[in-house]
């Protein structure tokens, strides 16, 4: 997180902070000669430039704007904000990004017509989402400061990984390490006295869009998100692997509920093996792979006739998804309090 850090420090923060906390001349003056037993005699001058780089890969020149704020890059309540503003304007960004490159690319609007699909859902996953995270954001800081203070296991070049092989397995490891982990906070948070206060709001979308990936109550997505924040204090992790996988856990959650049904595979947690899940509630609790729901005794192969589009949206499949549905979700929450809109359910009527 400190290359991310160093990356909005150049580009907006510095000038925001200068912006919003200017320094006083002393405070100036204090850090110009707090940099400048690393600066030429001519640059001392200007402005200092010495920074303490985040990657030996990717540096920034600091403009003038990185020494004119009260608050100095390394100023602690400025990096918790910074981190604050960055996990959660960046989460989101990159939420509505590859979410919305989904619902209009990938996602079947088909899907409207389905009787379980809600009246405003797409609506109500956006303002679930914007609601949870910001507070997400503030439980997650804390991992991100342990990381740029030195407490994470990151290592910058190849070459200071544990063995060279280790550049590539680190990726296996970090999915096996993270999917083990989710499955359990996930089954965890499907017990009872877990479930209704923390987990059904993400059970509210019985069938999902894109947009439903990050619709959780903050507590439950925080808890997911765990084991993805304490790999890298367990195990090395390089820098860039960790940017990498930070997005792609975020594709793929959002890949996972989008109703787009590619591969029937055995060992993939795919978009239709989740849908088990949204439909069915007691099952697929994985996050990347089957592997541990079938150790698990969890593990429920999806619907064949969801790998067809004639028959995932027939009639008589919808009626038996519905008719199981709701037994179990009567036995789990009790009285169905969802409201799916009764215009929806006519036009599914004239779905064949």
């Amino acid at each position: 997180m400190d290359v991310v850090l160093e990356i909005f420090d150049t580009f907006l923060f510095d000038r925001l902070y200068a912006l919003l906390l200017p320094a006083s001349s002393i405070t100036f003056t204090r850090n110009t000669v707090k940099h400048a037993a690393t600066s030429t005699f001519s640059s001392m001058r200007e402005m200092p430039t010495a920074v303490n780089h985040a990657s030996r890969f990717l540096q920034f020149e600091p403009s003038h704007f990185a020494y004119m704020s009260a608050w100095s890059r390394d100023n602690v309540w400025r990096q918790l904000l910074s981190l604050y503003m960055i996990t959660w304007l960046f989460g989101t960004l990159v939420y509505f990004i590859f979410a919305s490159i989904s619902y209009f690319l990938v996602f079947d609007h088909a899907t409207f017509t389905h009787p379980k699909y809600l009246k405003n859902q797409v609506r109500l996953e956006i303002s679930q989402t914007l609601k949870s995270v910001p507070l997400m954001a503030v439980l997650t800081v804390p991992f991100f400061f342990a990381e740029i203070k030195g407490y994470a296991k990151m290592y910058d070049a190849p070459a200071e990984a544990p063995f060279a092989l280790y550049n590539i397995l680190q990726f296996p490891l970090f999915i096996l390490f993270t999917d083990f982990f989710v499955y359990w906070i996930h089954r965890g948070l499907h017990h009872p006295r877990m479930y209704k206060t923390f987990h059904k709001p993400h059970h509210k979308w019985i069938m999902s869009t894109p947009f439903a990936s990050h619709a959780f109550h903050p507590v439950d997505g925080w808890a997911q998100s765990v084991p993805y924040h304490v790999f890298p204090f367990l195990f090395p992790l390089q820098k860039f692997a960790y940017i990498f996988l930070f997005v792609t856990i975020n594709i793929w959650t959002i890949a996972i509920h989008d109703g787009e049904y590619v591969s029937n595979s055995p060992i993939i947690n795919g978009a239709a093996c989740h849908t088990m899940h949204h439909l069915y509630f007691n099952y697929n609790y994985g996050q990347f792979t089957t592997l541990w729901d079938r150790l698990g005794g969890s593990y429920r192969a999806p619907n064949i006739e969801l790998f067809s589009r004639e028959s995932k949206m027939s009639k008589s499949e919808w009626e038996r998804q519905i008719t199981e549905m709701e037994k179990v979700q009567k036995s789990v929450e009790g009285d169905d309090d969802r409201n799916y809109g009764t215009e929806l359910r006519k036009i599914s009527k004239k779905v064949q």
